[in-house]
Parts: C-alpha cells; structure tokens; sequence
C-alpha cells in the first residue's frame, strides 16, 4: 500500500491544484481576519452608577452602596465585588467568573436593582443603571469638541444629540463616554434674604415648580368626522418663563420667582470641564463593540466625521486627539517585517547548506503555503490578526521548515547517494514520514497545556497556541504530500567537484566528528555536564526575577490628579492648567486632553484626568516610560497636586481607574483602623526606591461642617430632622426639582441657594423654615448649632462589602513585580500590620500571582504531554526519556540570555520556554529514529547507531536548528511599537536554542547509551564500542 508521499508523486497536478487550493483559501481569509492589539479576552464585568445628587459619601456608602451591594452579593457567578461613594454618586463593580454570560449576569443585575429599589433613598432622581464593559479593553478613539464662540452646554449638548448618537450608530462601536460635558439645565438661584424677607422657603419654590411645569397626557376630543389630540402649554421650556412663575401672594400681590431667585441657563453640574490641550471643550471616548475589528471600525468613523462635521455650527472644530490604531497598525507592521525578515533568514540557510537552488525553492514553497493557509484556518475559528497571532505564525516559521527540511534534506541524501529523482522522493520522504510526525506530534503536545491555562492570561494565549498548532499541522500534510511531489519533478543529484569537500557544511561536520568521539570516549564527564545543566536550569529558574507582562510602549499615557482633599473647584482648574503647560512643552506629546470635576469614573473634584498621546515612535526620543521619568520631576513643581502618570497597556486588567500599573487592596472591618494601617504602609513602601508613584485613595483631608439637630427644640416648633435635611438639600444639593422634554433630549431644573451665598458657612445664619404648628417662620439657628468644621473623607470603598483602601503603585526600572510583590509583604511584616486587616492584589498583580503559582505545573504538563505523545509513538517507556533529556540545557540557555539581556522571566518567556520544549527535543528525535531503525534493520549495537545517527542528521540538525533560531532573532532584536512585547519570547527561544545546540550534539547520544545500558542490560548485553565511534584523537 502507497503512502501519502508516493501517491502525491504519481499524481503531482493533483497535488499541486489541492495545494493552490490551500493557498487561494487563505488568500481570501487574511483580509477578513478582524485587526487587534491581542486577542479577544472578555472579563465579564458591569458597572453600576447611582446618582443622588448632593448626598455625601457616607451617606452614599451606608444608604445607596450597601443596600445594592446586599441583592449583588446573591449574584451566583460573581467573583468579585467594589464600590466606590463619593459626593453624590457610587459607581460599583461586578466582576463574574470568565464563563459566565454576561447577558445573563446583566440580567441578575437589573433584577437585583429592582429588588433594592424599596431600600434606596426616596429622593433618588433616577433608580441606579448599568452598563457592560471590559476592563481589558482600551478605548480605540478619542475626540475633541471644542468651539470658539459656542457656551460649554450649548455644545455638550450638540455632541450629546448629534454627534454621540450618530457615531453609535456606526457599525462596530461600542461604548462612547462624554468627558467633561456640561448637560444643559434651567438652575434656580434663591436668595436666603429675599426668601426670608417674603417668608417663604426653598420648599415652597420648590414645590410651585412641580406644580406649574409638567407634562402629562391631556387626551384627544373624539368628534363625528375628526379627532383632535389635545395641548397646552403647561411645560417651561426657558428662564424667562420660569421667572414669570408666581410662587406666592404678599399683602395681596403676586411674589413672582424672579422676585426671590434668578433663574438662568446653565449646566446641570456646574464643577466639571474638559479641555483638548489649552482649548475647553468635551471628549468623546470610543470603545469597540467585542469582536469588532479595531482598524476598519476607526476608518469608519474618520470617513464619517466630514459628514457629522459639516452638520456643525462653523465655529464647532471636532479633532482627532487620541488613535489607538496608529500604534496597533505600527506594530502589526512590525510584526509583519520581523515575520518577512524571519523568512528570508531561514531561506538563505536553506540554501547555505543545501547548495542547491531547487531544494531551497522546495523548503520555501512549503513555508509561503503553510503560512497562507493558516490564515483560512485562523478565519474558521474565528481569530484576528494580531501581536500575539501573528508572533505565532513568526515562531511557526522555525517549525514549518523543520518538516521540509527533514524532507528535502533525506531526498538529497539519497540523490547524492546516486538514486533517481523519483525514487529518491520516495525512499527520502517514505524513510522520514514517522520522523515528521512524531517531531510535529510532540511539538504540538508542549501547546496543550496553553489551551488549558485558567483567567484571562489562558483566553490571551489560546488563539497564540491554536494559531502557532494549526500552521504546524498544515506544514505537516504540506511536507509529506507537497514537497517530495517538486522534488520529484525538479530536484537534481548535486554536482560532485573538489569544491564541495571544503564546503562550510563539511568543515562544519569534519569538526563535530571529532568532538562527538571524545564525547563518546568520557561519557561520565558528558552525563555529569547533563546533570549540571539540569541543576543550574532549575537554580536559574528559581532565582530569575518573575514577572507578569512586558511594559509597553503604546504611545498612550494615562493620568490620575490628586489635589488637597477640601480644594476649591476654582484652585483646581487652576493647578490642572498649569500642568498642562508643561505637558504641552514636551517635545514627545504630539496632543492631550485633561478634564476635571464629577464626570464618568472621576468622582471627587479633587481629582482629574489626563490623557496623553505621544508622538509615533520613530519621532520622539524616548519610550513611554522614559517619558514619565522625564516629565515628573517638572509637574512636581506645581504646589499642591501630584500628577500620576502610567503607560497605557493592551493588556489592562485593572477593574475600575487606578493611578498606577500595579494595585494592592487591604480591608478590614474597621474603617478607622484601616486608614491608619493603610497610610502607613504607603509611607513605608514611599521609601523604598523600588517602588514608584505610591498611592491610595483614602483621600480623608474633606472638610465637613456638621450641624448638630436640637431635636427637643425643633419638636416645639413641629420640625423635624428630615424637614432640616430637606431645606439643606434644597439649598446646597444641586437638587433637580423638575424636569423638561424635547423632542431629542430631556434636561432638569435645579434648585439651590444664590451662587454667593451657597459657597459660606455663614449662610445658614440666614436660613429660614416654616413651621407647620404656627406658619411663623423659624430661623435654624434655633433649632441647630454649627460646629467648626472637621475631616472627613471624600469618598468611600467596599470591597465585598467591607470597608477597603485600594493603593497603587509603579515599579522603577530594572524591578521585576515578582521582587514587588516580596518587598510589599516584607514591608506589611515591618510595620506589624495586625491580621483584622486583610490584603491580595489586584488586576495586573493579581493576575500575575495566580500565573506564577501555576508555571512550574506549566512546564511539567508541557514535559508530561511531550512524554506521554513520544511514548506512544515509539511504543517505549525509556526512549521518550532520551529525547526530554534535550530540554535542561534548552531552559538553562533561556535563564541566561534573559538575564544577559537584562529581562525578568515574564508570561512571554514562559511562552518561549513552552515553545523550547516543543523545539528542542527536535535534535533527539532525529537522532534516536535513525539509531532504533539502524539498531532493527541493520543489527547495527547502539554504540555504532548511535554515531552514524549523529552524523547522518547533523546537517538536518544544524539546518532546523538555525532556522528555528533565526526565525526568533528577529523578535529578540526587534525595534519599533510593540517590540517590548515580543523580546522576551524570542531571548528565551535564542537563549534557549544557542545553548541546548552546543550541548545536546554530544549529551543526547551519551544519554541514549547510557539509559540502554541501564533499561536493557539483561536483554541487550553492551557490545564493544566501535573504532569509528570511540578513536579519539590527541
């Protein structure tokens, strides 16, 4: 019965129109691979907000907070849970398990709100909404809205109802978040004098309001021939007819509004604002819709804005700030250069050693089909073309000319051995068949455990190891069907001439053959040299500094501003406008916006946000990182804020905004004692130089002024504590008394105290109530007294329901997390942090712990699959053995070039170490199948297979060797967006294969003899070691 081999060289038209098939399928594929920075990695998650405007944060924390965090916490799936109150608002987290629904979890939540609603405060404007998202998604666009002559809320609102709703709809967008937008609203501004003057409350405004500006159902007059719906004009729509409104009678006259207040148009929160570099304006903030591909849902929007643009007001400039597709094209171009030089390395070894351009031609053939058609098969399963994809099919380059090589290589020794074209395809290809298979068996085998690693980092590298597996079994098929088919038809037998015996190649085989005798000859020193690598790769391996992912360079920074606890709005623009001068000057940004007060996932006006967008790489003279160090020690100059800068990742696991890379959570039941605690281990790791930009965001300098009720006093007058709460709500709360529909949008009414006096203490001298007893009106002086103002904090966390201070943190350069991590639990120890307060890391760091506990399970699972696939394959318990004993020196090689280089052993180099154990055990196989087969069909003793199997494969050896390492040169050198990524894995896997190369030539055969002494003693006693293969030379 024919192989496949055979059958494909009796029928090469065949063969060659399937293989074009191959190609053309991938052809058509590779344009319709989404674009992305990684892969697709959806972490379940939803966030909650709850508005109660005015409310401070321990009311939030205890009346909003915890009543959803009591229904959430029912939630089956969830893993997680945090909540953030401040002023007027609480936004918390759910985080469920990655194979939970999360139409389904959205669900539970909207069920859980509901089921909350009864316990909420009644006052709410609106009960609380949710939203998906995804952590580790970035934003792809940002724009800016700015206008030279247009107020701030006429253009919120213009970006709100047109250019916000139209860019939803284009296909492929997600998410749009509006920072710094200014909601237009009708705000009323009482004054405490007239009101008092008149006797009349803000409760009286208040409810006049709602009384004379609605909007309900009228119904129709239903006549004989006509139906007629019906209208008035009961609903306000401007200030001026607000003004007219008469709220009460004095001494028989009309009190109109305008009489105790001035009504005005202006924003609904009047302490937020937004900037595109020095020009106010609003941003829009653009995610994609999960799937969706990030470059053609980008183009879409650029092809868009003319149109949307031309629909503005001349004087409204809309500017693209922020393109994350800039650096993902960048660095997918990379990707594509370094796979293309990769190519060209493995080609020209091709035809270094093979001398001969159609057997080169042949081993490149091969290699373009194995790698177009993995696109088609990337496209079945539903991948995209990214950093990670396309590193794999990198990678793959290495393994995809391993199996031809083997292939063409055999055809070539046969041809030189004087046999046909036809029946050297034949011989080489049928010889080698079970060779090819079990090196591309076994490799596959080191990428299961990949498909079974847990948390986001496992969805990361699932579509690395499918994508790398599937491009190496094409090649498979490709090599035993394709190749020996061309060389069939256009290999010719080499010219033999005096040249050919000084040639490189056999210089280079001249001196292994002396090496590999006096290997043989002092086998004890060679297993001891085994051993050794052994000890010092796992010595290595505990000792290299651990890390999570590389820090990348995306051209992206994010900030976090921290001011004075109690800051005034005012002083705040102030200090955020003068670090925007500095980050203007910067010769590395090419465009920013920063924004501060109450918007999105700012709560607090103490804090505000930059984003910062740098130039393209080749045009500025610093990485990311670099740039931080840089520009800190200038912000820092500006008194009384701190600037918190951080890289933007791909790869962001962080749950909610975080000033830093790195997050550590410590709780306790105790709210006082963790404030303590927490402060203090923020001071200790503060002088630790390896720890840079600590944090935490207890922010507790608040100021508060507390008004103690006489609640004796108050009964006298028929008063209560909520009739109080209720006037200073009205007062100082931003309070949307009412509301007003258009056909587009609907927008509040808002009630507070005369812009001069809401901001003094000394108004509430001034502040009247009403009693229901008598009607007189009494002062609240009468029923209160006002302490001098304390500290409180300007917002509250939970964490799973307990009270919680989240801290962050960068690491300075050359510190590895894994250091991190250590220093941080020495320093908790130091300072004699009590047990009651609880601490874990999150996001990034938390992620990490989590990879760093199940590496070394990684690695034996990869060894453990590779053992199990050999051993079926060659039916044997002790020969699998030989070819793993390649893999020590692989992973010593690997220790020593990252540390060489200056890298710590991340989730990148893990993978190269992976992919060193599918690569390496390559040399054994080749050797230990020529020696069993020389050992049955010749009777040849191990000692005599065991040489003429070294020397026959050395230049198959060499040759997939070299390929395997040129194809990761590339990624090891590589310069440019996204390069920091992708060295760790190609050092390891150069690292790796330098090292396993010089040792396992002469290790292996000595490991080969070794373990058949000692498995077949009985049965095979040791012949005599042949002349050829223990002479030695002196």
């Amino acid at each position: 019965m024919k192989g496949p081999s055979a059958w494909c060289i009796d029928h090469p038209v065949a063969t060659i129109l399937l293989t074009f098939a191959l190609v053309l399928l991938g052809v058509i594929a590779f344009p319709r691979l989404p674009i992305a920075p990684l892969p697709e990695a959806e972490f379940p998650t939803i966030q909650v907000n709850a508005q109660l405007p005015g409310a401070s944060p321990d009311t939030m924390a205890s009346s909003v907070a915890t009543p959803l965090e009591v229904q959430f916490s029912a939630i089956p799936g969830m893993t997680q849970m945090t909540s953030s109150s401040a002023l007027g608002s609480t936004l918390l987290t759910l985080q469920f398990t990655l194979d939970k629904s999360i139409d389904t979890a959205a669900q539970e939540v909207q069920a859980a709100i509901n089921t909350a609603a009864g316990k909420l405060p009644k006052d709410m404007p609106t009960l609380p909404t949710w939203k998906k998202v995804n952590p580790a998604d970035s934003p792809v666009l940002i724009l800016s809205v700015s206008s030279t002559q247009m107020p701030g809320t006429e253009l919120s609102d213009l970006v709100e109802t047109l250019l916000a709703r139209q860019i939803s709809q284009i296909d492929g967008v997600g998410q749009i978040n509006i920072t710094g937008q200014q909601r237009p609203a009708i705000r009323v501004q009482a004054s405490a004098d007239k009101l008092a003057a008149i006797g009349l409350t803000l409760a009286d405004i208040r409810l006049a309001i709602q009384q004379t500006s609605l909007n309900l159902a009228k119904g129709a007059l239903y006549g004989e021939s006509s139906i007629s719906t019906l209208s008035t004009n009961d609903q306000l729509f401007h200030p001026d007819e607000y003004s007219q409104l008469i709220v009460s009678y004095k001494d028989g006259a009309p009190v109109h509004l305008r009489d105790v207040a001035k009504v005005v148009n202006g924003s609904e929160d009047a302490y937020v604002q937004a900037w595109a570099g020095d020009r106010p304006g609003v941003n829009l903030v653009i995610s994609r819709q999960p799937g969706a591909n990030i470059v053609e849902t980008v183009d879409r929007i650029q092809a868009a804005l003319p149109g949307l643009e031309a629909m503005l007001p001349a004087s409204v400039e809309v500017k693209v700030l922020i393109d994350r597709t800039q650096t993902i094209r960048a660095s997918l171009h990379e990707v594509e250069i370094t796979l293309l030089i990769a190519v060209l390395l493995v080609v020209a070894v091709m035809a270094l050693f093979l001398r001969q351009w159609s057997a080169t031609l042949i081993v490149s053939a091969v290699l373009g089909v194995s790698l177009i058609a993995s696109f088609a098969l990337m496209y079945v399963m539903g991948f995209s073309l990214n950093n990670l994809t396309l590193v794999a099919i990198v990678v793959a380059v290495g393994f995809v000319v391993d199996d031809a090589i083997v292939v063409v290589e055999n055809i070539h020794r046969h041809l030189e051995a004087g046999d046909g074209m036809r029946e050297a395809a034949i011989k080489g290809s049928g010889e080698i068949g079970f060779t090819v298979v079990s090196i591309s068996f076994s490799l596959v085998a080191a990428f299961i455990p990949l498909l079974f690693m847990g948390g986001v980092v496992g969805r990361l590298f699932k579509e690395f190891a499918l994508t790398a597996t599937s491009t190496i079994m094409i090649s498979v098929v490709v090599s035993l069907t394709l190749a020996p088919t061309l060389a069939a038809l256009f290999m010719r037998a080499p010219v033999h001439n005096a040249n050919n015996k000084t040639t490189f190649g056999d210089r280079l085989l001249a001196g292994y053959e002396k090496g590999l005798r006096r290997a043989l000859a002092h086998q004890r020193l060679m297993i001891g040299v085994f051993f050794l690598s052994l000890g010092l790769a796992v010595a290595g391996y505990i000792f290299i500094p651990k890390g999570f992912f590389p820090i990348q360079d995306t051209g992206f920074v994010l900030g976090t501003t921290e001011a004075a606890a109690d800051i005034s709005y005012g002083d705040m623009v102030k200090k955020h406008l003068a670090m925007a001068e500095i980050v203007a000057a910067d010769p590395a940004v090419q465009a920013f916006s920063h924004s501060v007060g109450v918007s999105g996932s700012n709560q607090t006006i103490a804090n505000g946000r930059f984003w910062i967008a740098l130039k393209k790489r080749g045009d500025r003279d610093v990485t990311a990182s670099q740039f931080i160090d840089r520009i800190r020690p200038q912000l820092m100059k500006v008194p009384g804020i701190v600037l918190y800068l951080r890289a933007g990742q791909d790869i962001n696991l962080s749950s909610g905004p975080s000033r830093a890379q790195y997050q550590y959570v410590l709780k306790s039941n105790d709210g006082a004692t963790l404030s303590t605690w927490t402060q203090r281990l923020t001071d200790k790791l503060r002088s630790n130089p390896a720890f840079r930009d600590i944090s935490n965001d207890l922010q507790l300098g608040g100021s508060i002024t507390h008004i103690s009720i006489d609640r004796s006093a108050a009964a006298r007058f028929g008063l209560t504590a909520s009739d109080v709460d209720e006037a200073l709500y009205d007062a100082f709360g931003q309070r949307q008394i009412n509301e007003f529909q258009t056909q587009i949008n609907q927008y509040n009414v808002i009630l507070e105290l005369d812009t001069q006096q809401r901001g003094k203490a000394e108004s509430l001298n001034y502040f009247y109530l009403r009693s229901p007893l008598s009607g007189e009106m009494v002062p609240l002086s009468a029923l209160a007294k006002f302490d001098a103002p304390t500290i409180g904090p300007l917002s509250i966390a939970h964490d799973g329901m307990f009270p919680a201070a989240n801290m962050s943190f960068n690491l300075a350069p050359g510190v590895a997390l894994g250091d991190a991590v250590i220093l941080l639990n020495q320093a908790k120890a130091e300072i004699g942090m009590p047990t009651a307060i609880s601490g874990n890391f999150q996001g990034a760091a938390q992620a990490f712990q989590s990879s760093l506990a199940s590496q070394p399970w990684l690695i034996l699972a990869a060894l453990v699959a590779v053992y199990i696939i050999l051993g079926v394959l060659y039916e044997s318990f002790v020969h699998p053995l030989t070819i793993i004993s390649t893999l020590p020196s692989a992973g010593l090689g690997a220790v020593i070039m990252l540390w060489i280089c200056g890298q710590d052993f991340s989730i990148m180099a893990l993978i190269g170490l992976v992919l060193l154990i599918g690569i390496v055990k390559k040399n054994g196989i080749l050797m230990i199948d020529f020696a069993l087969e020389a050992q049955r069909s010749r009777g040849l003793p191990p000692e005599e297979a065991i040489y003429q199997a070294c020397i026959t494969r050395f230049r198959p050896i060499i040759m997939t060797t070299l390929a395997a390492l040129l194809g990761a040169l590339p990624l090891m050198l590589g310069y440019g967006t996204g390069a920091e990524l992708r060295q760790p894995l190609g050092i390891a896997v150069v690292g790796g294969l330098l090292v396993s190369q010089a040792l396992t030539l002469f290790t292996t055969p000595v490991i080969y003899l070794w373990l058949e002494r000692l498995f077949h003693r009985h049965s095979h006693p040791p012949a005599p070691a042949p002349a050829t293969a223990l002479a030695t030379t002196d």
